[in-house]
């Protein structure tokens, strides 16, 4: 098997995590551990995998870290939704029946949602013409699923390149439009955990402002919102920040903003008075900001924005890898205190952590 699957060891796997997870934190007065769970299958909301050929015959494949050149057969896929392991099966059969959609087709995506809604996305190595759409077509109306056709500098859209989403955020649904080659959380389950915890930690802030960097689609935002008098999220990526005002017009949510900047941009204008035209549009200095989220890539903050930080008496911080956390916390140590600190576990059977400390100043 290519991939790590094995749940009836699943909670000691989690228990062994949360206690590496405790142990790099062992230099920090910490409250109690908070550990939320995943589902122990099915969790996974998209996934992709190389279409290989050999002869008459074509499979769905991944490959194994130690040897990257070797296909394995992937027939099933129990760490995915089973609606992804149900698409697996039909778009695999339309592949052996049809030479149009089987021809030089080099990999397919699965993208869908804990509400029910899918997205296919087949990528090939030659250009896409009327043929393969019309073929395209059948086969979308077949599935009953968007289909979308990728090759090099070339995305046709057979009906829509988005899936609708529908999360529980303490016991409050929320709706969220999620784009193809958009970033989302994975797992949605532990994704609504994750929010609902950043939510239940910043209430009671109504007369002050929150900030999120890198705030994606808005996923942690919109509902953190309904916790301050206004809040203003950043985020470079244009699709995050288009899907994420589309979010915000879903889920009424009047007292937000987005501003298109990269964190860096952000501390520099803030820190060194550089010249920002987004930073003066969005006027951040009119606002009273209290409270600071951030959910940076693997490889954490630059210094700058570590720096900026510290001008919020709150800071939420979460993380897919502690260790960057680690880093990035340190220059804090002498000015907050953890008053928060929990565990979820976004990826089951790996040794990936996903952390999450909200901290005050002292």
């Amino acid at each position: 098997m290519p991939f790590p699957y094995d749940p009836e060891n699943y909670q000691n796997q989690l228990e062994n995590k949360a206690l590496k997870l405790k142990g790099l934190f062992q230099d920090w007065e910490t409250p109690e551990l908070e550990v939320f769970d995943s589902p122990k299958s099915h969790y996974r909301m998209r996934a992709e995998f190389r279409v290989w050929h050999e002869d008459e015959r074509s499979f769905l494949a991944m490959f194994k870290k130690e040897d990257p050149r070797t296909p394995v057969c992937v027939k099933d896929f129990p760490i995915a939704s089973e609606l992804i392991n149900e698409l697996m099966d039909k778009v695999l059969k339309a592949i052996h029946e049809d030479p149009e959609l089987r021809f030089k087709l080099f990999q397919v995506e699965f993208l869908t949602t804990k509400a029910g809604d899918a997205l296919i996305t087949l990528i090939y190595h030659r250009q896409l013409n009327e043929t393969w759409e019309e073929r395209g077509r059948h086969w979308q109306a077949t599935w009953g699923v968007p289909v979308i056709g990728r090759a090099r500098k070339q995305r046709l859209v057979l009906d829509r390149d988005y899936v609708n989403e529908q999360l529980e955020i303490n016991g409050k649904s929320y709706q969220f439009r999620q784009y193809e080659n958009g970033f989302t959380q994975p797992n949605a389950r532990v994704c609504e955990k994750m929010v609902s915890w950043a939510v239940n930690h910043t209430r009671n802030s109504q007369q002050a402002d929150l900030m999120e960097m890198y705030c994606g689609n808005g996923n942690f935002s919109i509902p953190m919102a309904e916790n301050f008098r206004r809040a203003l999220g950043t985020e470079i990526s244009r699709t995050s920040v288009k899907c994420a005002n589309e979010n915000i017009e879903l889920n009424k949510r009047e007292n937000l903003k987005i501003a298109r900047m990269a964190s860096e941009d952000l501390s520099k204008a803030w820190l060194h008075n550089e010249p920002n035209r987004r930073f003066n549009e969005f006027g951040i200095s009119e606002y009273d900001f209290d409270t600071v989220l951030v959910d940076p890539p693997r490889a954490g903050l630059d210094g700058d924005s570590v720096e900026l930080l510290k001008h919020f008496r709150k800071i939420v911080y979460v993380s897919c890898n502690p260790n960057t956390l680690i880093e990035n916390l340190e220059s804090l140590k002498n000015e907050y205190r953890i008053t928060a600190f929990a565990f979820f576990d976004q990826f089951p059977y790996t040794d990936h952590m996903e952390a999450g400390v909200v901290l005050e100043r002292l």
